[in-house]
């Protein structure tokens, strides 16, 4: 079920250089004057659809219920690539179906895919020949707009399926004595956050975090070691993230994006 409210979040890897978000922005107050817009990020890596899927899997349940939610990764813009709309948790997804949304659909118990009808919803919704370049302006806010409007359904937008792109990166591997996971993302302070959920690790009496040749212990905060020693610990979206206290983790590990992480009973 979607009831919208009017909110409108955006998720892209545009960065702030150009008029590219604001753009976006514009087009949707022009259909809906009284939209909450909210930047989710902007900073996603070029061309990669699987960090904004993780994140927006695990930041989209603090937003209101009936929110619109638009991702812009998009290196198919303009080709036969099919573009998405995902009904989860009383939310609506909008992006492109190339991995994206996987991982939302994946933490889902129930959710509704359905497949956009670009030509029908321009014409439905007068909307001037896109960009072959620009879907996020010309496609993706002006229907996400109508989406937060209450103005269409999902399901009157497009078939249902469910069959969409797989996400680009694989979930952890799970065994009773084991998690293997990746390094998914690094953050502003040289974190290095990983896609494994700490409910994978609940089972495990004392875990024990291994990268790059490193054994590290799991501690609840960055202010339980000192200055400059490594940790792991279970972060604000409850993911295992690689820390190093008020320093770099990234840059004195080496390690990067797809970087192999497995966490065992010690």
């Amino acid at each position: 079920m979607f009831n919208a409210c009017g909110v409108i979040t955006l998720t892209t890897d545009f960065g702030q250089q150009g008029p590219f978000v604001a753009t976006m922005k514009g087009r949707i107050l022009a259909h809906l004057p009284a939209a909450r817009i909210i930047d989710v990020t902007h900073e996603v890596p070029v061309y990669w659809p699987a960090e904004a899927g993780f994140w927006l899997a695990r930041a989209y349940s603090y937003f209101p219920s009936g929110s619109v939610h638009v991702a812009v990764v998009d290196p198919g813009v303009g080709t036969a690539r099919d573009i998405i709309i995902v009904v989860a948790g009383g939310h609506a997804f909008l992006a492109p179906d190339n991995g994206l949304l996987a991982p939302v659909v994946a933490r889902s118990d129930s959710p509704a895919i359905f497949r956009l009808d670009t030509p029908k919803a321009i014409a439905r919704f007068k909307l001037p020949v896109p960009s072959a370049t620009f879907h996020g302006r010309d496609i993706f806010a002006p229907i996400a707009a109508e989406l937060a409007a209450g103005r269409a359904a999902p399901a009157e937008l497009g078939t249902k399926t469910t069959d969409i792109v797989p996400s680009w990166v694989e979930e952890p591997a799970v065994t009773p004595d084991q998690v293997a996971g990746v390094i998914i993302t690094i953050d502003h302070f040289g974190n290095l956050i990983t896609n494994i959920d700490a409910d994978l690790i609940r089972a495990f009496a004392s875990p024990v975090v291994r990268t790059g040749g490193h054994t590290l212990p799991l501690r609840r905060t960055y202010g339980d070691v000192r200055p400059g020693e490594f940790l792991a610990l279970v972060n604000s979206f409850g993911v295992i993230e690689i820390a190093r206290a008020e320093q770099s983790a990234a840059e004195a590990l080496g390690l990067g994006r797809g970087a192999p992480v497995t966490i065992s009973s010690r």
